[in-house]
């Protein structure tokens, strides 16, 4: 019987491209969006699409129970849905502070409870996080969005200790940058960055454009998606698995140089002074 992954957003991006690449290699897919509508998938009989907002916590458990009627089995969580809050954490309001936390960390509470008796209950499974190397070290104007990669990471190192007595594996995926509309469609400001009269516009200007510079240098979110698939299916307790040259390089630099030294390049990488 071939075995089942659920997948959480994927309407574009890594989540899309991790489907296509499961079904590919003869797996049954339950791929989640908010808005079906937007499914791609139409040309891949074993794809089936779940409407899911990983913000209602409600929803989740049907999703996950409705997907697991369907197939007969469920063999493989991943947890992808989640965006990136740019800009001062001075200027972020309450809503925008509770929705990147519902999106990026409660949302994955949500659906990993969810899946959790099935696996328990096989005695098998895994579960991907996908983070970020954002879960690992942290860049500018980006406090909000690293506070819910960090609490990921960590959230996802104990539980690997937690559930393993169950034979089920808990791994991280952290991606460095990925060539997707994560940074149009999947980001979300704190300030408008045009705005001379903010005391923040211009570091923002500088973060946003270091970004960009580096675009370059982004992974596709094929070759995540290649990752995600080895982590799934390498069979070893390996916990984390760091995605894309860029993000290798970067968590390289973080053990090689001096807390001091590695600040002091982060803050040249992103033209800020101070």
């Amino acid at each position: 019987m071939p075995k089942t992954v659920f997948i959480t957003g994927t309407s574009t991006g890594i989540g899309a491209a991790a489907v296509r690449l499961f079904a590919q290699h003869g797996w049954q897919v339950a791929a989640t969006m908010r808005n079906p509508a937007d499914a791609k998938f139409q040309d891949l009989p074993n794809v089936r699409v779940y409407a899911l907002d990983v913000t209602d916590a409600a929803a989740a458990p049907r999703a996950i129970q409705q997907a697991h009627a369907d197939f007969g089995s469920l063999d493989v969580l991943i947890n992808n849905a989640g965006y990136g809050l740019v800009g001062p954490f001075e200027a972020a309001t309450d809503e925008q502070i509770q929705h990147q936390f519902a999106t990026n960390v409660f949302g994955v509470f949500a659906v990993t409870r969810a899946a959790l008796p099935i696996l328990r209950a096989q005695q098998s499974g895994v579960i991907i996080n996908i983070t970020s190397v954002g879960g690992r070290t942290a860049f500018p104007m980006n406090s909000l969005y690293h506070a819910t990669k960090f609490g990921l990471d960590g959230f996802s190192e104990s539980l690997w200790y937690e559930l393993a007595p169950f034979g089920i594996q808990v791994k991280v995926v952290a991606p460095g940058g990925v060539a997707t509309d994560f940074a149009t469609r999947s980001l979300q400001m704190t300030i408008d960055p045009a705005n001379d009269a903010d005391p923040y516009a211009g570091q923002v200007r500088s973060v946003l454009a270091a970004f960009n510079d580096r675009s370059g240098n982004a992974s596709s979110a094929e070759q995540i998606a290649d990752v995600i698939y080895t982590a799934t299916t390498d069979g070893t307790a390996q916990l984390r698995y760091i995605a894309g040259e860029d993000a290798k390089g970067i968590l390289g630099a973080k053990t090689q140089m001096s807390e001091a030294e590695f600040s002091t390049m982060i803050k040249q990488n992103f033209g800020l002074n101070g």
